[in-house]
């Protein structure tokens, strides 16, 4: 179930159309599915340690009051915030600036000869950036590290706990 990038995100209020809601892939739509962006948004933080600690908290427990609420999009809003919080943090912790690729100039890229037939577009600008940039060499930061296992340990929770999943397996059949 493909999620849905040509729906007006900036007057959609999935709270109240939850019908329209598709889960998509990994962290598809974390940053435009509201109201539960607006909620979830101001917790998530990956700084420190100390910080993403009481991030990954906060942000897991409002998924178990999704949960609770029968809420399965702010539940699966909520699950992928911790999976963005794990993926950002382990990309800080790979690369200190963040960056995972130069910025050289694209005309000294190699050329792609062939580029699979996405549907979407930005599925196919993000395979031509990370097939013809250059990854720059890592810049471990053991902090972002220990965030990243923070984040990564609730969304295992998340990911796995049985009400989530099985409202995740109710979702798909009602939603395909």
């Amino acid at each position: 179930m493909s999620f849905y990038y040509d729906q007006d995100f900036d007057t959609l209020n999935f709270r109240e159309t939850p019908h329209l809601y598709r889960i998509g892939r990994g962290e598809q739509g974390v940053l435009s599915v509201e109201p539960y962006k607006s909620e979830i948004l101001p917790h998530w933080r990956f700084r420190t340690p100390e910080i993403a600690q009481e991030s990954a908290d906060t942000i897991y427990k409002m998924f178990l009051d999704y949960l609770e609420q029968d809420d399965f999009v702010g539940a699966d809003m909520a699950r992928k915030f911790l999976q963005m919080g794990y993926t950002r943090s382990r990309r800080y912790a790979n690369h200190k600036s963040g960056r995972k690729y130069s910025s050289e100039d694209k005309k000294n890229a190699p050329e792609i000869e062939e580029i699979p037939d996405y549907k979407d577009p930005r599925n196919k600008a993000h395979y031509v950036k990370t097939k013809t940039k250059k990854v720059l060499p890592r810049d471990p930061d053991p902090e972002k590290a220990k965030s990243a296992e923070i984040f990564y340990e609730k969304y295992q929770l998340a990911k796995t706990n049985s009400k989530y999943e099985q409202m995740k397996s109710d979702w798909k059949e009602a939603h395909s």
